[in-house]
């Protein structure tokens, strides 16, 4: 069997370069790779294109990035949380494309199925759909959208093995399996990596033809995004 672990985070982003494409997991601040972000951050890659459902917070995910103005475009669905992003976007220095959640998930998985387009209902008949395609199917209206084309997944899992077998847990499993093999190379992160043979095969959510490279994740913070807590009855 292919033994897919690497060393580090520094082995496992190797090739990685100015004006790639990149996909990133998580869903808000759930399930992101913080380890491969952070390398990206090191390395001081620029005119980036980042595909995720979010853009982080101004000191955490994505929002490092962006504070240091290493990306030139964002693909993503939602962006309320990010100050610096706000600014970036309304003064014309980042280029934003925004997708409905669906659609955006789709365009990954059309990409990780190896189809280059789909048809949605989503955004019809608003500025989605200006400039794309449109079909009518059994009497809905329908509008074209490509599968992503990226250089680079990164993804995070909960535990995974050195054949690439992944297992998400919780809301990390919105984003990140559909981003496995949505990419020329998918660099898969994880709070645990055990040996092959150590995982159930009825629990594995993305097997490991997907993963090109694993790794093991250290010092993880797991914030939250907003924190909502009950008051206490008296």
């Amino acid at each position: 069997m292919i033994n897919k672990k690497v060393a580090n985070v520094h082995e496992a982003l190797q090739g990685v370069s100015d004006n790639m494409t990149f996909m990133l997991g998580g869903f808000g601040l759930c399930g992101i790779p913080e380890n491969s972000i952070n390398e990206l951050v090191k390395l001081n890659l620029k005119g980036l294109t980042c595909i995720s459902n979010n853009a982080g917070v101004d000191d955490f995910g994505l929002g490092l990035l962006l504070h240091k103005k290493q990306i030139k475009k964002m693909v993503s669905s939602y962006v309320g949380e990010n100050d610096e992003f706000e600014r970036q976007m309304l003064s014309g220095e980042l280029d934003v494309e925004l997708i409905p959640q669906g659609t955006l998930a789709e365009r990954c998985r059309a990409a990780q199925a190896g189809f280059p387009a789909i048809y949605t209902p989503a955004g019809y008949g608003t500025e989605v759909a200006e400039g794309k395609e449109t079909r009518e199917f059994d009497g809905k209206m329908y509008v074209l959208e490509h599968a992503f084309k990226a250089d680079f997944a990164f993804v995070k899992a909960w535990k995974g093995d050195a054949a690439g077998n992944l297992i998400f847990k919780g809301t990390a499993r919105n984003f990140n399996p559909v981003m496995c093999g949505a990419a020329k190379i998918t660099v898969a992160e994880v709070e645990e990596l055990v040996p092959v043979g150590t995982l159930d095969p009825n629990q594995i959510h993305i097997p490991g033809i997907f993963v090109q490279r694993i790794f093991q994740g250290e010092t993880y913070e797991k914030r939250i995004e907003q924190r909502t807590v009950r008051q206490r009855s008296t």
